[in-house]
């Protein structure tokens, strides 16, 4: 009988190893894509902002110009200036003439000329509407008008106001109210188209009287 052999040194059998497989791995997940709309999202609100940000300083760095304080361009500144106190001293008005008409970005200007009285022996008023609409034309009025000689300061009408008396031939009255300007002459026919002088016995002394009632009734339709 063949007994199982005896255990030397206290040694025995060493026990196999065991290997075992590790369980599989996953593979790895692709990476997820971002949602066009965020970053869509993202774009458009920093265009806005830059968008913003430039028009913001568009705005600040535009010229913004003096207050027209509520004065507008008109084409037809005959039908606007009614001159009804002028009326009353120079007689019918019956006819009104209309000089080229200027409406630029920067400034605008119309003019009026009417006549009054019988043909042969007519007065004439002729009116320049001039609306800055850019630069200040403040400083240098009074400059500009007194080296024209404009001398006789008017009180009552617009900033500032001086009248040029003509005594019987009539007379220049300038006007200047913020951002708009006005100028208005008054002149009698002294001569036919033959050349002869034209004798009258209207004398145009103190019109700047009705002169200026009808300037004050001319800005406050303009400022309509």
């Amino acid at each position: 009988m063949i007994s199982e052999p005896e255990l030397v040194g206290g040694g025995g059998f060493e026990r196999p190893e065991v290997l075992t497989e590790a369980p599989p791995s996953r593979p790895p997940r692709p990476p997820r894509a971002r949602r066009p709309w965020l970053w869509a999202l993202g774009g458009a609100v920093a265009a806005s902002a830059l968008w913003g940000g430039g028009l913001y300083a568009y705005e600040r760095a535009k010229p913004t110009g003096p207050d027209l304080q509520g004065y507008r361009h008109v084409e037809d500144l005959c039908g606007a200036a009614r001159l009804e106190a002028l009326a009353g001293v120079l007689g019918e008005r019956r006819e009104d003439r209309t000089p080229p008409v200027v409406n630029e970005p920067a400034i605008s200007e119309t003019g009026c000329e009417v006549g009054f009285g019988p043909p042969e022996a007519e007065q004439t008023v002729s009116i320049t509407y001039t609306l800055h609409k850019v630069t200040d034309p403040g400083p240098e009025f009074e400059a500009r008008t007194q080296q024209s000689g404009l001398l006789v300061k008017v009180d009552g009408i617009g900033e500032q106001a001086f009248f040029d008396d003509m005594e019987a031939e009539g007379g220049r009255l300038r006007v200047l109210d913020g951002p708009a300007e006005f100028q208005v002459d008054i002149y009698r026919q002294s001569y036919d188209m033959n050349g002869e002088e034209i004798a009258s016995s209207l004398d145009l002394s103190g019109i700047e009287v009705p002169l200026t009632q009808d300037v004050l009734a001319l800005m406050a339709e303009l400022r309509k």
